[in-house]
């Protein structure tokens, strides 16, 4: 990819804005050099490492890799047998413990999470916990060495400290003592590494010692006694030995990770590439982008694509298609309408998508793999070569129009400017057969009206345009594909005050076919948008029908369950009847056989035929209390307008919304489903009259106590849910909350990308109970958490 148009295109900023979210030095390296690529393979895998970066970012949050520091030159040295320092060996300590966390963050929580592209980079890590520990227990800091590093630097420095006790035992007894009248203070310091005390200088000959240093009057020196100097050298000796310990220690560590010098150099490599991968996933979450498709047919289609330079809070998306049905786009509208913005998107998405970046537009976006982008955008005027602007963008267009071929993308901003309006566009006219003829993919801005001619009579070349209010005299940067724009000049030039009869004298110098023209855009602009509005209300009609569809679908199941259920629970007191009937046949067989045997008596006989029937009817009269308590009987009368009433057929409660007919017919309705149900497959419900009915019980005591169903939580998780789901989930728990007089409640959102929080708080500004809602404070949750105050 040429170096200039990456330049155009601004791709140094985007690799800027890559390398803020690298945390070491090799990964920004990585992010500074990223390039866009040609190969399909390739370019595969960095977006689908990049997805998976993504991914792991939104369900565990982003992992630092600050502490993989660069140690190549530490690990030449290990090579050759050389001893690291302190400070080296725990940036490898730090390293291999980036590492083990790394890899830790790289498990999968639970058996259901899919594996990805990642899973290899984190099962290639090799943490060394053994190296790591060892090096801690030795080494505490970058010039600290642990007293149990090992047991002979141990017994030096308790041998230090206490000869160190007994050199200011002896000093602090001269001090105070014998030597306290010669001393310009009573202290004891240090020369060099000897310990010494501060006497007049009149005094030299009163303190035997050896001289080490004189204050610059000198009236002080500062001398060793005598009876300290074989303390001190017996203490030099001993730091002596200290260091040559620490040097052993030093010297240990550096042969145990010499052991492990290809593991570590994989390490920091693997963190690295990692940190690369997820600054990829990190710049995508930040900019809500999406993965693209990708394809070598030179198919290009954004759906409501953002230019990741402007503010995302600003920007108007646009959708643009190139190379299907049409292989050149011409795109017209006034300056500042955002034609140029239109043509950059487009070739800025080429290049981030090509270089493994995701882009932010709608799912499913297509972007087409060129093997070049060739962008003649901006003012290319050079004073230094004496060109002007035209020469400028004609030198431009010359040194690519003799490389271009159909792998490639051509992007024209005010194509033939600069010169002659009339051999300008016959100009660019020429040059756009020439790249079209070549089925080469081009987009061009202008101004010029022969070029929306060429692009209405020209197969395989459309129109577009950016769209212009000339109420507010304000472009409104929408793109609309299929419709050339219109300039405005007489719209614009009469809202800015010239006068009519100036704009009047101006369109007679129009020719009868220019008028035409702009008559013909004008109809087709306002047809466009009238269309849209239409396709947007069916949109709407759809997604409302979907919905319906699937809520009736939930219904449909719903009552299956419920008639299965009733169904089973039927045949099972059939089951039970049967049974007890069988087992009084069987009795009364049993008895008769006896009677007939034993030659009982007929009052006998008839007093058991009496205690059977008197059984039979009790039964009959069970079972007919049962079907009367479950179908009473109603008059049409009974039934009110948006009375409460069961179906029993369905077991589905509903409210009445017709009064019945002559034949006993009215209409209910049960939540989206209506139907003409008969008043004797209906049954009044009994509304409570008061919540603690329903919701309480009076216990032994006659204090009211609140029924399990009222043990609302005072906080809902709602993340991980699409805003869909969450709202649904919201609603039924604020009902629960405001039914159990929670006073205020928590909603976990997380931070994610916005959305969730978003939809969450569209839907609490629209519902009457709630009084207010705030994010969360530190220690609440920040902004992951909204807190609500019911009414």
């Amino acid at each position: 990819m040429n170096q200039k148009t990456l330049n155009k295109l601004e791709f140094y900023k985007i690799t800027a804005l890559l390398e803020e979210q690298a945390s070491s030095m090799r990964g920004k390296q990585l992010c500074r050099k990223i390039k866009p690529m040609t190969d399909m393979e390739r370019i595969n895998t960095c977006q689908e490492q990049t997805a998976a970066a993504f991914t792991r970012i939104v369900k565990k949050g982003r992992i630092s890799l600050s502490d993989a520091f660069p140690v190549g030159e530490s690990l030449k040295r290990l090579e050759i047998g050389g001893t690291l320092g302190s400070g080296e060996l725990l940036r490898i300590c730090k390293l291999l413990k980036t590492t083990a966390r790394t890899k830790s963050y790289g498990r999968h929580d639970t058996q259901d999470e899919l594996a990805d592209c990642l899973d290899i980079y984190f099962e290639q890590l090799e943490p060394l916990t053994p190296l790591t520990t060892e090096i801690e227990r030795c080494i505490q800091g970058e010039d600290e060495i642990s007293d149990d590093a090992s047991s002979t630097l141990k017994s030096i420095r308790r041998n230090i400290g206490s000869l160190n006790d007994k050199v200011h035992a002896t000093l602090t007894n001269l001090v105070n003592g014998s030597l306290r009248t010669y001393l310009q203070d009573a202290i004891i310091t240090m020369r060099g590494d000897r310990y010494c005390v501060p006497v007049k200088s009149e005094h030299r000959n009163q303190v035997n010692g050896m001289i080490h240093d004189q204050s610059s009057s000198g009236s002080t020196l500062f001398i060793e006694p005598m009876a300290v100097v074989k303390l001190n050298n017996d203490l030099k000796e001993l730091y002596a030995k200290e260091q040559e310990e620490i040097q052993v220690i030093l010297a240990r560590l550096s042969a145990d990770a010499a052991e492990y010098i290809e593991e570590i150099h994989q390490n920091y490599k693997i963190l690295t590439d990692l940190d690369f991968i997820f600054a990829r996933g990190s710049l995508a979450l930040s900019m809500n982008a999406s993965r693209p498709i990708l394809n070598t047919e030179g198919h290009i289609h954004i759906r409501e694509g953002r230019h990741p330079l402007l503010d995302a809070k600003k920007v108007v998306p646009i959708t643009v298609m190139l190379g299907k049905d049409f292989t050149m786009l011409i795109i017209t509208g006034p300056n500042t309408g955002g034609k140029t913005v239109s043509l950059k998107t487009v070739g800025l998405f080429t290049l981030m998508g090509q270089a493994g970046l995701h882009i932010p537009a709608r799912d499913r976006s297509e972007l087409a793999i060129f093997h070049q982008v060739y962008a003649d955008i901006g003012d290319e005027q050079s004073i230094e070569q004496s060109l002007s602007t035209f020469s400028s963008h004609m030198t431009n267009i010359v040194s690519f129009l003799q490389e271009v071929d159909e792998k490639s993308l051509v992007l024209f901003d005010e194509l033939g400017a600069g010169t002659d309006p009339t051999e300008g566009a016959a100009l660019a006219i020429a040059i756009l057969s020439h790249l079209h003829n070549q089925n080469i993919r081009t987009m061009a801005t202008t101004h010029y009206s022969e070029l929306k001619v060429y692009a209405l009579t020209t197969p395989g070349v459309e129109n577009a345009s950016c769209e212009f209010d000339v109420e507010s005299l304000k472009p409104t940067y929408r793109l609309l594909i299929g419709i050339p724009g219109k300039s405005n000049a007489f719209a614009i030039s009469g809202k800015l005050g010239l006068p009519d009869y100036i704009i009047e004298d101006a369109k007679q110098h129009l020719t009868e076919q220019d008028a035409s023209f702009e008559d013909l855009l004008t109809d087709l602009e306002t047809s466009k948008r009238t269309l849209e509005k239409e396709q947007e209300a069916i949109d709407a009609y759809k997604r409302e029908i979907e919905a319906l569809k699937n809520q009736a679908k939930q219904k449909q199941e719903k009552i299956e369950e419920q008639r299965e259920r009733i169904l089973k629970e039927a045949k099972e007191k059939a089951s039970v009847i049967l049974r007890e009937a069988k087992e009084v046949a069987d009795e009364t067989i049993k008895n008769f056989r006896k009677f007939g045997k034993e030659n009982i008596s007929a009052a006998e006989m008839e007093k058991e035929r009496e205690r059977l029937r008197q059984k039979m009817k009790e039964t009959s009269a069970s079972n007919t209390l049962s079907v009367q308590r479950q179908k009473k009987e109603y008059k049409p009368e009974d039934f009110k307008l948006g009375e409460s009433v069961r179906v029993l057929s369905m077991n589905l409660t509903g409210t009445v919304s017709s009064l019945p007919d002559s034949r006993g017919n009215l209409t209910v309705q049960m939540g989206i489903l209506r139907s003409q149900v008969n008043i004797s497959d209906l049954e009044i419900v009994e509304e409570e009259t008061s919540y603690t009915s329903k919701n309480m019980k009076r216990t032994s005591k006659g204090k009211l106590k609140m029924s399990k169903s009222l043990s609302v939580s005072p906080e809902i998780n709602l993340l991980g849910k699409t805003v869909h789901e969450a709202i649904s989930e919201l609603d039924k728990y604020l009902d629960d909350a405001i039914l159990s007089h929670l006073g205020t409640v928590r909603v976990v959102h997380g931070k994610g990308t916005g959305a969730l929080r978003k939809g969450i708080h569209e839907y609490l500004r629209r519902q009457k109970h709630v009084k207010s809602y705030r994010l969360g404070e530190f220690g609440e949750g920040d902004a992951g958490v909204t807190i609500v105050e019911l009414k």
